[in-house]
């Protein structure tokens, strides 16, 4: 199996739900239902952080990431996180750095959250429909001039960037990239095994 190696980036006070829901679906997924417990998912799933220690994610859970930004394999897809921690690393020249280099290098690039003021900070975003969580829709519109700001939706699609609403609806982002990669049935599937209502219409 040609498997998609998916890189969910961490730091300090990151949105635990941010990165681990989308984690939670992407090693969820199966090509066939009925060797569940046979075949793995079809995305190789990892975390990536800045330095090689413990990084404690909002409310104090510990997470130990498989990467650096300086070790980190190349990817296929790249999933940045928000929560408050990123009013922190938005500052931090080092990570935007590699956010933007990483961010045109990847088939699909992804935020969670607030992690899309990131994405913005990284000039991912500019000319691009995108959304963030629903308290920090004028943080981007004040940041973020050029980017079309959308406000009612769960998750934006605009090329291979897609960019979600706040915390939960990054699983919605995630059974979504399941569906780009390997269709809605598996996309379904996935939502089915993982007891989430799967989100049939996002027309903006």
């Amino acid at each position: 199996m040609d498997r998609k190696r998916v890189g969910i980036l961490v730091f300090p006070k990151a949105e635990v739900l941010d990165f681990c829901g989308p984690f939670e679906v992407l090693v969820a997924v199966r090509l066939d239902e009925s060797r569940r417990r046979e075949e793995p998912s079809p995305f190789e799933v990892f975390l990536v952080a800045e330095r090689d220690e413990p990084i404690a994610a909002n409310g104090g859970l510990r997470v130990l990431p498989d990467y650096t930004l300086e070790n980190c394999l190349p990817l296929d897809i790249l999933i940045v996180p928000g929560g408050w921690g990123v009013r922190q690393e938005i500052g931090n020249e080092n990570l935007l750095a590699w956010i933007a280099e990483r961010g045109r290098q990847v088939e699909t690039l992804a935020s969670v959250c607030t992690g899309a003021m990131l994405l913005g900070r990284a000039g991912l975003l500019e000319g691009r429909h995108a959304t963030t969580h629903g308290g920090s829709l004028n943080w981007m519109h004040g940041m973020f001039p050029n980017v079309i700001v959308e406000e009612k939706l769960r998750f934006v699609e605009d090329g291979h960037v897609i960019t979600s609403a706040g915390v939960s609806a990054g699983i919605d982002m995630a059974l979504r990239l399941v569906a780009r990669y390997y269709g809605e049935d598996v996309a379904r599937a996935t939502a089915r095994h993982i007891e989430y209502p799967y989100l049939e219409t996002n027309a903006r």
